[in-house]
């Protein structure tokens, strides 16, 4: 009896043993599971056709979105419409939607070799912005455009952007109102689909790049930030919480890349952006222009950017778990986990910083050192997969947070077009307030899917309660897919 109450004792304590190490050792959560990520690199793309706005192409694949906001930009007197809708309202944000633009970009350039099929898709994703952002900044000589639809009248409504009925406020910055951050970014957009569409599409690619010299100029002449301009109508929506210095770095960045141009190099000296960042997002975008700059040190072996290296380098160490710098946290299951709101849009936007950099010290065999952590190519792909991986289900809730990819996905997402009938079902409008009851309030799923969106995530104890109301963690935004799309795009290649 001895002997077999002691071999029970001995396999329940392995019991425990074994259940206590899937939540304490959290970097071993599956780690040898391989997610599609074809099928979800196809299916991030895809999200983008779900948030246009303007008149849909006869290729639309998402059936229940139709045209909408045809005639924004007349209350100005010019052709607004297009561009997308920036996560689950009807309001057309310009500073987030050019940040989306430019890591769609960012992706392409880096990863259109890997992407096969999809690198069309993705192009079509950029150019559906691209030809809004043109128009915003030329439509009227000395403004640019940054955004269509009163948020905060939109925010009091719950209908379908195809029956929105609410005031559609043109905004602009102008020399007299600045917007260096807006302005900035939406240089850098249309610099870096310069670059995609250079080859595919060189007239095209000319406009682009003349309208982004002319943009950066303008950013770098008329000094401000758009929040100060625009107050209410940006915030606490989409305040430029940074300032502009990390847009003009990060414009400036890809106008250099996009040109070669001494010019901009100078600029960047003068500018003394030496702040430390442990984030990359559409607000705060010193991390990223860091690692695109410190491109040019590993590929090119241009030693003038070594000081971006580093930098880049630093950021880094802030984010690896065992680095003795690190400040960031990660949940028990293995997340990063940055703020609680809209987690994952910093989860996919620094693992493509990591993802990328890991690429150029693998293409050069370069390592470096967070104190005495010896970080190498692997080092930082191993984190990427492990966040991509937590994010298409390899978490402790065994979900997937890509709407449409995997079993269990969320099924009440907190967006309008999603959450409501289509027009083919309910050809009537259901006016402002109409779409609350019984829609926005019932726990039934969402009567369309919004194929590949990405949603805000988990809390940071590793829980999703998927409730349309919840729009922290349940709402999601072309800036998570947009940065999820690269590197998808890279395990899609090595691993699938």
């Amino acid at each position: 009896m001895a002997s077999r109450e002691g071999s029970r004792t001995s396999f329940l304590c392995l019991i425990f043993l074994s259940f206590t190490f899937f939540f304490l050792s959290c970097w071993d959560i599956n780690v040898e599971a391989t997610p599609n990520y074809r099928d979800a690199l196809a299916k991030s793309i895809l999200f983008f056709q779900g948030q246009r706005s303007g008149k849909l192409p006869p290729n639309q694949q998402l059936p229940w979105r139709s045209n909408s906001a045809l005639s924004d930009g007349s209350a100005a007197h010019v052709d607004l419409a297009g561009g997308y809708y920036d996560a689950g309202d009807n309001v057309k944000f310009n500073f987030p939607m050019a940040f989306t633009t430019t890591m769609l970009s960012w992706s392409a350039l880096e990863y259109g070799k890997r992407m096969g099929t999809q690198l069309q898709n993705t192009r079509a994703a950029i150019r559906w912005a691209t030809d809004y952002l043109l128009k915003c900044a030329t439509a009227t000589p000395g403004k640019l455009y940054v955004g269509v639809g009163d948020p905060n009248s939109d925010h009091k409504c719950w209908e379908r952007p195809e029956d929105m009925d609410t005031i559609r406020t043109v905004y602009s910055v102008s020399p007299s109102n600045p917007g260096s951050d807006v302005a900035a970014e939406t240089a850098a957009a249309l610099a870096s689909a310069s670059l995609v569409f250079r080859k595919a599409d060189p007239a095209y690619s000319k406009v682009l790049l003349r309208t982004a010299k002319k943009v950066i100029q303008f950013a770098i002449q008329y000094r401000g930030s758009y929040s100060d301009s625009l107050g209410s109508a940006v915030c606490p929506f989409y305040c430029s919480y940074s300032g502009y210095k990390d847009e003009l770095l990060w414009g400036a960045s890809w106008l250099l890349r996009a040109t070669n141009d001494v010019y901009y190099y100078n600029f960047l000296q003068s500018l003394g952006a030496n702040d430390a960042t442990d984030i990359f997002s559409w607000d705060n975008k010193y991390a990223g222009a860091r690692v695109l700059l410190a491109r040019r040190n590993l590929l090119n072996r241009d030693r003038v950017f070594e000081p971006f290296k580093q930098q880049a380098e630093d950021f880094i160490c802030r984010v690896l778990p065992n680095s003795p710098s690190s400040s960031t946290q990660y949940t028990q299951g293995g997340l990063m986990f940055k703020l609680g709101q809209s987690n994952l849009q910093y989860v996919t936007s620094i693992t493509f910083l990591l993802t990328t950099y890991g690429k150029y010290m693998a293409s050069t065999r370069h390592t470096f050192n967070c104190g005495s952590l010896l970080v190498t190519s692997n080092t930082l792909r191993s984190l990427s997969k492990r966040q991509i991986d937590y994010i298409l289900g390899e978490n402790p809730m065994r979900m997937s947070y890509m709407v449409g990819y995997g079993q269990n996905y969320p099924r009440r997402i907190h967006h309008r077009g999603s959450s409501l009938p289509s027009l083919e079902i309910h050809p009537r409008s259901f006016g402002c307030e109409g779409g609350f009851q019984p829609f926005y309030y019932t726990s039934n799923p969402n009567p369309n899917i919004l194929m590949g969106a990405i949603v805000g995530g988990p809390n940071q104890n590793d829980f999703f309660p998927d409730e349309r109301s919840d729009y922290s963690h349940s709402e999601p935004a072309t800036y998570i897919n947009a940065a999820m799309v690269g590197p998808l795009a890279y395990f899609a290649q090595s691993l699938n």
